[in-house]
């Protein structure tokens, strides 16, 4: 069997490296053996986080690792087949339930049976997509290309208590040669409303920044305030969204000591910088999309940034499949194009 080696201080040195070298080794069958586990990090090696998204590999492929323990810098990984069924995964903690559905999610859409994952853990966490992003943002855009499932939040789960709960039903890929990812169009015209969540906070969180929102430059045209009864513990979490076929999500969360006015101020700043850039894609999704293009060996995507997550992601998928990403520059945006190699 052939192994890949993976060093993970190359690049952005995080835990993407291992996220997307997981779920290629299932899906190709290659064992993996990667050292350097987040390198660049504070506090290198295996996280509880990083440690759910390598035992949730193993249990969609009845794989085999060394190496799985807390601070762990170095994993050895053998995949068996992918097989579908009803998986449940348990971070225990508020790591992220987004990046362990990441790391299955382009496995087992060629499960070629459904699957339905429900993870527990943070679904509104400040280093990683939250829930809004996966079900408005990334989701409908891999959609186009013949890759579907359903997503539902169980219960809300913030920063530092967790305990929220996510569940996805996974069809298996409509392969067409015909559709592919192409997002290369600004969006153009696109109505922004702003989201703000709060969990066992005061109503004048909400308000103070509801009040600076309006008062930003942006045409803001519906602010929605959610109020979460489920939390276990308190949150407060802000979202600019930009509607136009697709929603682009820029989000900041709100923490102790930091003053409403910083949380807005990033959010806007995120947006108004991609609104000004005619890019079709953000820096955020457009590292997610490569693998789902490197599957289907076609599509394109006009972005704003390119950031050492997606060159990084770009290096690790051609250490697996056989394609090849293109990139070209036009004044503040970049397209990235996937064909075959």
């Amino acid at each position: 069997m052939e192994t890949i080696y993976i060093d993970g201080s190359r690049g952005e040195g995080g835990g993407q490296i291992l996220r997307t070298s997981l779920t290629l080794a299932c899906i190709t069958g290659k064992s993996l053996r990667m050292e350097n586990i987040r390198a660049a990090r504070r506090k290198p090696g295996l996280a509880r986080q990083h440690l759910s998204c390598v035992h949730a590999a193993c249990q969609i492929c009845d794989g085999h690792c060394q190496g799985d323990a807390l601070g762990s810098q170095v994993l050895d990984f053998q995949p068996g087949p992918i097989r579908s069924s009803d998986f449940t995964f348990d971070i225990g903690s508020a790591g992220s339930v987004s990046l362990v559905i990441q790391t299955v999610l382009p496995a087992l859409f060629l499960a070629g049976k459904p699957s339905t994952v429900t993870v527990t853990g943070g679904t509104h966490n400040p280093w990683a997509p939250p829930f809004d992003f996966l079900h408005e943002t990334f989701l409908p855009a891999i959609a186009d290309a013949g890759f579907r499932t359903d997503c539902r939040l169980i219960k809300h789960g913030f920063l530092p208590a967790g305990g929220g709960k996510i569940t996805f039903e996974i069809q298996p890929w409509q392969a067409d040669a015909g559709r592919m990812i192409n997002l290369c169009e600004p969006s153009n015209n696109a109505q922004i409303n702003a989201r703000i969540y709060t969990a066992r906070l005061p109503e004048h969180v909400a308000q103070k920044q509801r009040a600076l929102l309006l008062q930003s430059n942006l045409n803001i045209k519906h602010i929605e305030h959610i109020e979460v009864t489920d939390s276990d513990g308190p949150g407060n979490c802000l979202m600019i969204r930009l509607c136009n076929g697709g929603t682009a999500v820029f989000t900041t969360f709100g923490m102790r000591r930091k003053p409403s006015r910083d949380v807005v101020n990033e959010a806007v700043t995120l947006a108004d910088d991609f609104l000004s850039s005619d890019a079709a894609v953000d820096r955020y999704l457009a590292d997610q999309l490569l693998i789902y293009m490197a599957l289907s060996k076609a599509g394109c995507y006009t972005t704003n940034e390119l950031s050492t997550h997606l060159t990084t992601n770009i290096e690790t998928i051609n250490k697996f499949l056989p394609v090849s990403f293109k990139t070209e520059q036009q004044d503040r945006i970049y397209r990235i194009s996937c064909i075959p190699a």
